[in-house]
């Protein structure tokens, strides 16, 4: 498995329906995740700088990638443009994290 982070950038005020869409999840979504290799996926919030910080692995680079060309993937990026930073293509604001220690 790869061990991958990033984080991205809420705006103010959307912190409770940013975890309620999370919490109710689309079925459809959970299953494109594992279909595409993503495992073990969790979010966290800063409530200071509203920076979200997420951790998850995946099974293959390319593979993760191309979930994002989903059609389930693209609406659920719609869904998320009101509530937090995102690209012109509606894709999250998303800046990848350097790992620099693991203890297993």
């Amino acid at each position: 498995m790869i061990r991958k982070a990033f984080k991205m950038k809420l705006y103010p005020g959307k912190e409770a329906e940013y975890k309620r869409r999370h919490d109710q999840l689309w079925p459809e979504m959970e299953q494109m995740i594992h279909d595409y290799g993503g495992h073990e996926y969790s979010i966290f919030l800063d409530p200071e700088t509203l920076t979200l910080f997420a951790v998850l692995e995946i099974e293959d680079e390319a593979r993760w990638a191309a979930s994002a060309e989903t059609e389930i993937c693209q609406k659920w990026w719609a869904s998320m443009v009101e509530l937090m930073e995102t690209h012109p293509d509606n894709s999250p604001v998303s800046i990848d994290l350097v790992p620099v220690f693991y203890l297993k």
